[in-house]
C-alpha cells in the first residue's frame, strides 16, 4: 500500500493498493495526482465513497489513464447522475458551497462494489452511515484498514491530529456510521489509514476511542 499526500497534513489522502488507486482527492488535484502516477501501474481506480473531495479527480484520472471507476454499489447512482451527490448531502450551506466548488463530473462506474469483494489484495467491507454506499477496504493477512470516512484522524477546522468521528453536516447518518465503525474496530486493525488524516498503528487508541461513542 502506497500513499499519497493530495493536500498538506494529510487533508484529503489517495492510497495505492498495488495496482488500485483508491480515491482521488479533489477536482482540483488531478494533475499532483497523474504525475505522481507516472511510471507505475494503474488498471482500476476505486472509491471509498463519492464525496467531492474522495471522487473530485476520478472522471480526469480514469479517463487519463483508460482505466475503470468502481465504488460502493449505493453510491454508484450519485456517481453517475449529475447533482445527486450533493442532492444526498445535509442541506448546509457550507456542504454544498464547497462541495460544489471541488466536486469532479459524473463518470460511469463500470463495477458496483459489494461486502465480500476482492480489490487487489484487500476485501470490501459495507460500511454506511457517512454515505449510503459507503465501502471499507481490508487486508487479514497483515491487518491493514483503509477507512474512508467511517472514523477521522484529523479536525479539519484547523488541520491538527485528532480522533474522531466524521462531521455531522457531511454524514447522512451519523448514528449508522457509528455502527460502521464499531464493526471495524472489532477487526483489531494493526494499520488503519484514513481518508483524512495520518494513520493510526495503535489498535488499543481506536478501540478507546469507539468506546466512548454513543451506542447507536
Amino acid at each position: 500500500m502506497k500513499r499519497f499526500y493530495a493536500h498538506a497534513a494529510s487533508a484529503s489522502n489517495v492510497y495505492l493498493l498495488g495496482d488500485v488507486l483508491v480515491d482521488s482527492a479533489t477536482r482540483f488535484d488531478a494533475r499532483r495526482l497523474l504525475k505522481r502516477l507516472k511510471g507505475r501501474t494503474v488498471t482500476a481506480h476505486a472509491l471509498t465513497h463519492v464525496h467531492p473531495d474522495h471522487q473530485g479527480s476520478s472522471a480526469a484520472i480514469c479517463s487519463r489513464l483508460n482505466i475503470p471507476l468502481w465504488c460502493g454499489a449505493g453510491d454508484a447512482e450519485a456517481m453517475e447522475t449529475p447533482g445527486l451527490m450533493i442532492d444526498r448531502m445535509h442541506s448546509h450551506w457550507f456542504s454544498r458551497v464547497a462541495g460544489g466548488f471541488v466536486k469532479g463530473p459524473p463518470y460511469p462506474v463500470a463495477r458496483q462494489l459489494r461486502e465480500g469483494d476482492q480489490v487487489g489484495s484487500f476485501t470490501v467491507i459495507e460500511t454506511p452511515g457517512h454515505t449510503i454506499g459507503h465501502v471499507s477496504y481490508w487486508r487479514a493477512a497483515d491487518r491493514v484498514l483503509i477507512a474512508g470516512d467511517v472514523i477521522c484522524n484529523l479536525n479539519i477546522w484547523n488541520g491538527t491530529e485528532l480522533l474522531c468521528m466524521p462531521q455531522r453536516i457531511f454524514t447522512l447518518d451519523p448514528a449508522q456510521n457509528r455502527q460502521s465503525a464499531r464493526r471495524l474496530v472489532e477487526l483489531e486493525p494493526r494499520l488503519i489509514a484514513f481518508g483524512h488524516g495520518p494513520p493510526l498503528r495503535d489498535p488499543d487508541r481506536l478501540r478507546a476511542f469507539i468506546n466512548r461513542l454513543p451506542i447507536p
